[in-house]
């Protein structure tokens, strides 16, 4: 089987940015607060609400009271639901983002050059998104709670006329459920905008070492090549020797018989 460089790539873990628990957890968040949203708007459409009615109470004439349309034990069940479920979605995504955020690779954190262009514009948009999150976050949260203590407080006896009756506003179960749903959508930007700029601190860390390693690679001295040893079978010096001899011989016989023919 052949091996690709995909199998020699470190695998992603789990607490990583961009891993595939990341892209869950985000996921989840988004689903609490879709529910988070339904439910409010369940809680609003079976809020409770006022019905007054004139009772006249002998010589002393009419007196306005009024009852309860509901025990409110649904729009409380719900608004509870949309309540816990917005605030373990927020608590699970943040812990998450934390964990992923500060075991990044501190060289990373090194090479972060803050006054680029792309590095400003991720931290104003992380800033924003981070800043939105939790306004919205909340914001939905205190209105649930006030949703939550006013459905409570007629659970029993909520047929009974009594002279003053403390229901919830038309809208505020609808705007909680509409800020958790945005809460959640800007946890989903924040978290890209987080992983954007943990990619750009990657490439810049890249880029560092690429210019290290050549301005290493100039900077040491040239070597001198390798020289070739070319290996010579030993020859025999008495052979060499003697041949020689019979040349300068030879030699000196020719110039002998050279000038002998002169005498």
């Amino acid at each position: 089987m052949a091996v690709t460089h995909a199998d020699l790539a470190p695998s992603r873990r789990s607490t990583d940015l961009g891993s595939k628990t990341g892209a869950f957890i985000v996921v989840l968040s988004i689903l609490f607060g879709l529910s988070c949203f339904i439910l409010c708007l369940i809680a609003e459409a079976t809020r409770s609400q006022v019905t007054w009615v004139s009772t006249s109470n002998g010589g002393e004439g009419k007196r306005n009271e009024c009852t309860y349309s509901g025990s409110g034990k649904a729009p409380l069940l719900c608004a509870a639901g949309a309540f816990l479920g917005l605030a373990i979605g927020m608590v699970v995504a943040h812990v998450y983002m934390m964990v992923a955020v500060s075991q990044s690779p501190p060289p990373a954190l090194v090479t972060w050059d803050p006054d680029s262009a792309p590095a400003q514009s991720l931290t104003w948009q992380a800033g924003f998104f981070f800043v939105a999150t939790w306004i919205c976050f909340s914001v939905g949260e205190i209105l649930l709670l006030i949703g939550l203590s006013v459905e409570s407080g007629h659970l029993k006896d909520w047929s009974t006329p009594r002279p003053t009756c403390l229901t919830i506003g038309q809208g505020l179960f609808s705007a909680a459920g509409v800020l958790g749903l945005v809460t959640a959508f800007f946890y989903a930007g924040l978290y890209i905008t987080v992983l954007r700029a943990q990619r750009l601190l990657q490439d810049q860390e890249s880029v560092q070492r690429e210019v290290v390693e050549a301005a290493a690679l100039h900077s040491s001295p040239p070597q001198s090549p390798p020289r070739r040893v070319i290996v010579i079978p030993n020859e025999n010096p008495i052979v060499r020797e003697n041949s020689q001899s019979e040349v300068t011989l030879t030699k000196y016989l020719t110039i002998f018989n050279k000038y002998s023919g002169f005498v």
